[in-house]
């Protein structure tokens, strides 16, 4: 019996939350690793049914970085990074939309269904407009070129809206279309960053591969669990922010900024981190807020 009432106990901790948020937009991004564990990623998409179960408006951006690569190497196509950002060129766009439209999508979709949640797939080029982006190397000054690979300078919100206001959970490839009108690959955690800003997100998660930002990235006890905006360059400074860490934050903090109350980063390993961060007082991650 008292199994039952630790149930029924943690279903009481998380009423409060539940009625806060109820009808507000969540924006969800996960890739990376957890994407090579089908129990991982099944996970996510029960916490997504829940989410929407509950009156939540959850909205999922996903990547697919390994599921690409694999695709690639199966057609002979060698992979270009530079400074760590995949070279786009027109043989491996192809194989980039077919990986997250047709194969990944859909997939996540089914798993939703799965659950008896409600989920449409969007493509994100159908939504998102993009100009190609460009930079500099800050040694040469030679202008840098990842070949079809887009900024978001517009995401059109209407569709994602719809599908919310029918209940259904819209999950969203991160890819656009250029004024040129060819397709363009997004970071994921820019084309989350940009949808969430679009739609007045309640909030913004980034699932990742490590539990939060840490102090000292080998010590999972120096978690950060809470940030002002007013804290970041500070830790910029003194490098706890720094890597991969770096673009995830500079985002967030974009999103703050924007309007969208908290942004947060947590463990997609960690099982149902999401409804731990969501739905419990002390959470499981790192938030930011304004």
């Amino acid at each position: 019996m008292d199994k039952f009432i630790e149930k029924a106990a943690a279903l009481t901790e998380a009423l409060p939350f539940i009625q806060q948020f109820r009808g507000e937009t969540v924006v969800v991004k996960f890739g990376g690793s957890i994407m090579e564990s089908e129990e991982g990623y099944s996970r996510i998409m029960q916490d997504i049914a829940f989410m929407e179960c509950v009156g939540l408006r959850p909205v999922v951006v996903h990547g697919g970085g390994k599921a690409i690569s694999r695709a690639m190497k199966e057609g002979s196509i060698a992979p270009n990074f530079v400074q760590g950002l995949r070279v786009t060129d027109a043989a491996t766009i192809q194989v980039v939309e077919k990986v997250l439209n047709r194969e990944v999508n859909p997939h996540l979709v089914g798993i939703i269904q799965q659950y008896h949640g409600k989920a449409r797939g969007i493509h994100g080029e159908d939504i998102i407009r993009v100009e190609k982006m460009v930079g500099t190397d800050p040694d040469t000054n030679e202008t840098l070129d990842w070949g079809y690979v887009g900024k978001v300078n517009y995401v059109d919100v209407e569709p994602i809206q719809a599908y919310l206001r029918s209940d259904i959970v819209p999950v969203i490839t991160p890819l656009g279309k250029g004024a040129d009108g060819h397709l363009y690959n997004i970071n994921a955690d820019d084309a989350a960053t940009a949808i969430a800003c679009a739609l007045g997100a309640r909030k913004l998660v980034f699932l990742t591969d490590v539990p939060g930002l840490l102090r000292d990235p080998e010590d999972k006890s120096t978690l950060i669990s809470s940030l002002h905006l007013s804290e970041i360059d500070a830790l910029i400074d003194r490098g706890v922010i720094a890597g991969g860490m770096l673009p995830k934050i500079k985002g967030m903090v974009g999103a703050v900024k924007s309007g969208i109350k908290k942004a947060h980063i947590i463990d997609a390993s960690m099982p149902h981190s999401l409804l731990l961060e969501l739905f419990t007082s002390e959470g499981v991650g790192t938030e930011i807020t304004e």
